[in-house]
């Protein structure tokens, strides 16, 4: 029974862990609970009363989640300089609680301060947010200046228990945030490899929901190789490392992706279209017959997918014995047309591709793990490790870009500044006009709504989201008050419960976050006795009010509407790509291009804020169908696009030592025809200029075609780059038509598309 269960046990972890990249969720609401519990401790020792371990449990919470910086001595250094900000802010709050208008003046000027400190970073954005929530907490306790000595004491001891759950009881360093992470990607990549496997056996009517698990095992998959991405120059020794993790993640990241659209094309009649992997309910190819459940060929796929996933998952320093060498072998041998079984051609493609990923797993492995022991290896492994040790000496270390910033009023942090600001007034008049005792509930709001928020649509969503969490929480605290009654020890203990449920869902869900936080503040009432129902049913006026004050402010100050701002980063994106695009053509057709992987990267993160900002737009409240359909189709072709980009990229950084991927200067049409494309669309989206046409004409592999029937194989560009190429130009092209640009063919030259 117990060698049963440890496996289960394993696999259970490996599914928490994936589900949590790098674990920072966990380690996020541990070392804040851990704050808060050793604060409430170290108060309790001491004889403090209630009055005092709320403020202590508070800050010391306040202290913990507002500091994000990476390195230890960035957050000590942020840490430090916190404790007179919160004791300024203390300060301020107790010594103006009994003048009114002087008060609420100074509220405001502290979230415009508070707000515009953002511009500096994280340690900025963190010393902005405790001067906010200390003086929030004054007005929660209704501090007066008698109390202040009090406080001031509750406050070092806050501070001192935040630095001792960061630095001694949850300690983080870059390194091992960095190693969990790579783990999670690993288990990531299995996870992709099993659902792809359901994909093989589905059923013809389970297709979709094999595939819709496919597509969500995917992006979870560009989500971890975008948050190691992020932590890459903090977590490893020198830029050379990071740039060979960087390379190595990418090209598993491809390789997974790219198995399972080879899995599904073997699957049809016809070859599948890549926006079949990045766009739900998009058209499926028809099935086709080519893998039977009870072929032979079909077995062989279920063992080598399973064998796959073990060469991913299982680390170097395991042991792999000569069993895992022969199975590394098998799957890397299928990189040569003699070991591929007899199988129609797209089966054939998904052997091809599960060698590609085992390549791929072994550059992972080998950079993740060190050398291995190589006695064992076939002559099929050996050069696929030649061809990794060729690719590890022309990485070169990344190189720093710097990119105009916006000025005045055009900058966000003093947009947002300016919002909030006037937000927070109108909430605190209407608050006033509600109830006078509590108002700061619609300032909190106001602000909260603000945070990571970008357009009008984006603040209208969230505070949706923070009333919807805030109702469900009034009847969960309702019901919580009822069965603490007078018991503050039991209800500290849920009040960490809900600490750590806040910051573990966070990332997952705001409305989850509201709910944990209001039936937090319920208990915290309780604590206070100063709990009724009257008071949580207030909570939901207030947020309410608060919310809507902060769509009033977005909405009528410096208003940035949520077309403009998907506008601005649509553009963004058409340029990276077209960055990345040009580049890559560029290498495979002989020229020098750099930072190939930086400029993926790059691409990468400005879709990633693309896809944020046109949630408002995709959202199920939005009464506009049709736009949401469009952004939708818009945001999947752009994905569509960008996974061939990469997967030029990385092809194009084999040219210079690779001995089946070589340099075409004929390439150089395929890719002007792409970026004049690209830049049509650009000014279309920048200037909204009807005038640009977008060029169609003959397939690239055409236009490719060899003058010379004998041509050699090393003059030739590659199968595998032309598809790509293909497939980038009919997604360019496909993107023409919802963007509202004309589209022109050699038999006719402007034709009408659709409108934008």
């Amino acid at each position: 029974m117990r060698t049963v269960a440890r496996p289960s046990r394993a696999g259970i972890w490996n599914r928490f862990s994936a589900s949590d990249p790098g674990l920072l969720r966990l380690m996020a609401g541990l070392r804040t609970v851990g704050a808060v519990a050793l604060a409430l401790a170290v108060l309790g020792v001491l004889g403090a009363d209630v009055a005092q371990m709320v403020p202590g449990a508070t800050t010391a919470m306040v202290a913990t989640f507002a500091i994000k910086e990476k390195q230890r001595r960035e957050q000590a250094r942020t840490l430090a300089l916190g404790l007179p900000v919160a004791v300024v802010a203390m300060s301020l709050g107790a010594l103006l609680s009994s003048h009114v208008v002087a008060g609420d003046v100074c509220f405001i000027a502290l979230i415009f301060v508070a707000v515009y400190c953002r511009r500096y970073g994280d340690r900025g954005t963190a010393l902005g947010l405790i001067g906010f929530q200390v003086y929030f907490i004054s007005l929660f306790l209704g501090a007066g200046p008698a109390a202040l000595p009090g406080l001031y004491a509750t406050l070092v001891i806050a501070f001192a228990c935040s630095a001792v759950a960061r630095f001694v009881l949850v300690a983080e360093t870059p390194e091992r945030v960095l190693t969990r992470l790579r783990k999670a990607f690993r288990a990531r990549v299995a996870q992709l490899v099993s659902a792809q496997t359901e994909l093989l056996d589905a059923a013809p009517d389970g297709v979709e929901d094999a595939l819709d698990d496919v597509r969500l095992h995917t992006a979870r998959l560009h989500e971890s190789a975008m948050m190691i991405q992020n932590r890459l120059e903090e977590g490893t020794s020198d830029s050379a490392s990071a740039s060979l993790l960087q390379r190595r993640i990418a090209d598993a990241e491809i390789a997974a992706e790219r198995l399972g659209l080879l899995i599904l094309t073997a699957r049809s009649a016809e070859s599948a279209d890549t926006l079949a992997l990045h766009l739900p309910h998009a058209p499926l190819p028809a099935p086709g017959d080519r893998l039977r459940a009870q072929d032979e060929t079909t077995a062989i796929l279920h063992r080598d997918l399973d064998a796959l996933r073990l060469l991913v998952t299982r680390p170097s320093s395991a042991g792999d014995g000569a069993g895992m060498a022969q199975l590394r072998n098998r799957l890397l041998g299928y990189r040569d047309e003699e070991n591929l079984p007899r199988a129609p051609a797209a089966v054939q493609d998904v052997f091809r591709g599960i060698g590609e990923t085992a390549r791929a797993a072994l550059g992972l492995r080998l950079a993740l793990d060190g050398p291995e022991d190589e006695s064992d290896d076939s002559p099929e492994t050996t050069r696929s490790r030649e061809e990794l040790d060729a690719e590890d000496v022309a990485i070169v270390a990344e190189v720093e870009q710097d990119e105009p910033h916006p000025r005045g009023l055009d900058r966000p942090t003093t947009r947002a500044a300016v919002q909030v600001s006037v937000g927070s007034a109108l909430a605190i008049v209407g608050g006033e006009l509600l109830f006078p005792q509590r108002w700061y509930w619609a300032v909190l709001t106001c602000w909260v709504v603000f945070l990571n928020t970008s357009s009008t649509g984006e603040i209208l969503v969230k505070g949706y989201r923070r009333l919807l969490g805030t109702v469900l929480g009034v009847i969960a605290g309702v019901a919580l008050a009822g069965v603490v009654g007078d018991h503050p020890w039991t209800a500290f203990a849920l009040v960490l419960l809900f600490i750590f449920a806040m910051y573990f869902t966070a990332p997952v869900s705001y409305a989850l976050q509201s709910f944990f936080v209001t039936a937090m503040l319920g208990l915290l009432y309780t604590v206070l006795n100063t709990y009724s129902s009257a008071v949580l049913v207030l909570r939901i006026e207030e947020t309410a009010l608060g919310a809507a004050c902060g769509v009033i402010a977005a909405a009528l100050v410096l208003p940035v509407p949520t077309d403009r701002r998907t506008d601005e980063l649509l553009a963004t994106v058409l340029t990276r790509l077209g960055d990345v695009s040009g580049a890559a053509v560029e290498q495979l057709s002989g020229g020098i291009a750099l930072d190939l992987l930086d400029k993926a990267r790059d691409l990468d993160a400005a879709l990633d804020d693309l896809r944020s900002s046109t949630k408002p737009l995709t959202h199920p409240i939005t009464p506009w169908r049709a736009r949401r359909q469009t952004a939708r189709y818009i945001v999947a072709l752009l994905e569509t696009c960008a996974y061939h980009a990469r997967s030029l990229a990385a092809t194009a950084e084999l040219v210079p030592y690779s001995g089946t991927v070589a340099a075409d200067p004929r390439l150089k049409l395929a890719g002007s025809r792409i970026s004049h494309n690209i830049e049509v669309l650009v000014a279309r989206v920048e200037d909204d200029a009807g005038d640009g046409v977008a060029e169609t004409g003959p397939s690239l592999a055409s236009m490719l075609e060899p003058q010379e029937p004998e041509s050699p194989r090393h003059d030739r560009v590659t199968g595998r780059v032309l598809r790509h190429l293909q497939r980038l130009d009919e997604g360019v092209i496909g993107l023409a038509r919802p963007l509202g640009v004309r589209i022109s063919t050699p038999d006719k030259r402007a034709s009408p598309s659709g409108a934008r």
